[in-house]
């Protein structure tokens, strides 16, 4: 029965719907937004220095993940800011699997004081382009 509570309350203290910011929904911190996957391909075509984050397992994402994307797993994600993340306000494009993790870690990082978190749900409806290796830029 805690458990039924516990996600509950995820859920509810999760990041604002798209097309709101988490103020205007009731949420306490305003610094991550749900946003359409479609959006978030026009974000990553930007050069805004954002930054995609994978937070699914290891063999989740050596299976295939967005080109680009770092992977920090959710449940490694606690109170203290992330090494991989050191800049509060760079723009964090975040997705899991199905949306699940991506939404939690969504939350934990703006709980530890990120400004802009896009959280946009799982790969497994990703409509765009996933490697299995990162190609590196040639010299």
């Amino acid at each position: 029965m805690k458990w039924i509570w516990l996600m509950a309350a995820l859920l509810l203290a999760g990041c604002a719907p798209k097309g709101q910011s988490a103020e205007e929904s009731g949420g306490e911190t305003g610094s991550c937004r749900q946003i359409s996957q479609e959006e978030a391909m026009r974000m990553m075509e930007q050069d805004d220095g954002h930054i995609i984050v994978d937070v699914r397992r290891q063999e989740e994402y050596d299976s295939g993940h967005i080109p680009g994307a770092i992977l920090i797993p959710n449940e490694s994600i606690g109170s203290t800011q992330p090494e991989e993340l050191p800049d509060l306000q760079q723009i964090i494009l975040i997705y899991c699997r199905s949306g699940n993790r991506s939404k939690q870690a969504a939350q934990k990082l703006a709980d530890i004081g990120y400004a802009n978190i896009y959280e946009f749900g799982g790969i497994n409806t990703w409509p765009g382009e996933t490697v299995t290796e990162d190609i590196l830029a040639e010299p």
